[in-house]
């Protein structure tokens, strides 16, 4: 009886060790399971840090470009160097992190501020935008070789190590050759590739590369955004400008792209067109996020070009639609800028004040002597009293020595104006009664005409009242 109490403890001792060894393996595989989890998602976590660069000249529209990608309406343009940043999420893990977008001003004078953005440190997570406005075409291809010029004077201040530098050209290069045409559909939310199944990805066939492609590798990946593709409409309208003309400048831009290995997107920001295609493609090359967007080369106000697809091949496609131009062409000769309109600014007139202006007429007028009416009649020149009796003839002489008087004429050789012929007349009418009525003994004279002047001559002949020449009747 004892002997089976014993063996029945002993058993109940070896149940209790084997349960609670089943429990602590419980215990260790629920932590591992913890740890690896808190691993895997450190792992997966998006990376921080990232940079995006903008560049171009100024009224190209680069931060209305990044307030689009932040969903902002409202905001304020700064100078210098800006700072804005937008949101990147990762469905997949429920993971977001801040995309840093640093905007230089578009003057040169301030490209020593890339400084505070670029650094040898961040160079391997940034990638550089080069912002060109078509609204103004004909500046664009020096627009992108200015700027494009500045970037590369900047990294090759930095001080970073030849080995680094040489592996970042080299991933341009792996990426540019590897780049593959998407398939399947399109996912409505970008998902992070997995980096396991990417590094036990077969490797692909390489095609080596053009004679013009990736000749100036600045090591970062490159992109050329064209703003303002919704005013081409305007040019075509305003500048005569034809299909073959955007074709040749896509040409042009597609060439410079090829050298830098740069993707080239066709943008509006006033219409919201591929700014949600812009967003992808910066979250694919810098957070790793898959790309299944093709290139679109059919719509000329919405062209998208990634990197690694274009080459020298698909570019000449565009020269066959030639019809009045060449690819030989000077691109100046084609894209010709409109002369600048002149704006003429009249000078603005401000009126005097009233009483200022009264003040001076009334000084100029107070310098002026009075107008006379008529010269004033000679007192000597008037006709001494006569005969009572005056001859007809010399009534009819005064008549006919005013009537002559040339119409529209002022004044006389003399000088004397016509009024004061006339006062002469009258006074010597007056003289002449006057001397009627007072019986005067002496002789009248007589008015005749003198070098179209009426005037008072020497005395005639005096003649006696019952002088035959005077009719009675």
């Amino acid at each position: 009886m004892a002997s089976a109490v014993r063996i029945t403890s002993t058993a109940y001792t070896q149940n209790s060790l084997e349960n609670q060894n089943s429990e602590e393996e419980e215990g260790q595989n629920l932590w591992s399971s913890i740890l690896s989890e808190v691993s895997t998602r450190s792992r997966s976590k998006l990376p921080s840090g990232k940079n995006v660069l903008i560049l171009g000249d100024t009224g190209t529209g680069k931060t209305t470009l990044i307030a689009k990608l932040q969903g902002v309406e409202e905001y304020v343009k700064g100078r210098g160097l800006e700072y804005l940043y937008f949101n990147v999420h990762d469905d997949d893990i429920d993971d977001h992190a801040m995309c840093n977008a640093w905007i230089l001003d578009g003057d040169l004078y301030h490209k020593g501020l890339q400084k505070f953005a670029v650094c040898g440190e961040n160079l391997a997570d940034t990638m550089a935008l080069l912002v060109v406005d078509m609204s103004r075409p004909w500046l664009v291809l020096d627009s992108l070789h200015k700027w494009a010029s500045v970037l590369r004077e900047h990294i090759d201040k930095l001080r970073v190590n030849p080995e680094t530098l040489r592996d970042l050209e080299q991933r341009l290069v792996r990426q540019f050759q590897e780049y593959t045409e998407p398939g399947g559909d399109h996912n409505a939310s970008p998902q992070r590739r997995n980096a396991v199944a990417a590094d036990v990805e077969e490797e692909c066939v390489v095609l080596p590369l053009g004679d013009d492609t990736l000749t100036h590798n600045l090591g970062v990946p490159v992109m050329v955004v064209c703003t303002k593709c919704d005013t081409f409409g305007c040019l075509e309208k305003d500048h005569d400008y034809r299909e073959e003309h955007f074709d040749f400048l896509q040409s042009h831009i597609r060439d410079f792209c090829l050298q830098y290995g740069a993707a080239l997107l066709y943008t509006s920001t006033k219409e919201n067109k591929n700014i949600d295609l812009l967003y992808r493609y910066l979250v694919h090359r810098l957070y790793g996020f898959p790309f299944d967007l093709s290139a679109q080369v059919v719509e000329k106000d919405s062209v998208f070009i990634p990197s690694g697809w274009d080459n020298e091949k698909k570019v000449a496609i565009l020269y066959e639609s030639f019809q009045s131009l060449k690819k030989e062409d000077q691109f100046e000769e084609v894209i010709i800028q409109p002369p600048v309109r002149k704006i003429v600014h009249e000078k603005e007139l401000e009126a005097e004040d009233d009483q200022v202006f009264f003040g001076r007429l009334q000084t100029l007028l107070s310098r002026q002597p009075p107008a006379a009416a008529g010269r004033p009649v000679d007192p000597t020149n008037r006709v001494p009293a006569g005969s009572p009796r005056v001859s007809n003839r010399s009534a009819a002489a005064n008549v006919a020595n005013v009537i002559p008087m040339q119409p529209g004429t002022s004044r006389s050789k003399g000088g004397q104006t016509s009024e004061g012929v006339l006062a002469n007349f009258f006074n010597s009418l007056l003289s002449k009664k006057s001397a009627e009525g007072g019986g005067g003994s002496s002789t009248p004279r007589t008015v005749r005409k003198s070098d179209s002047q009426v005037g008072l001559d020497s005395e005639p002949e005096a003649s006696s009242p019952t002088s035959p020449d005077v009719d009675e009747s």
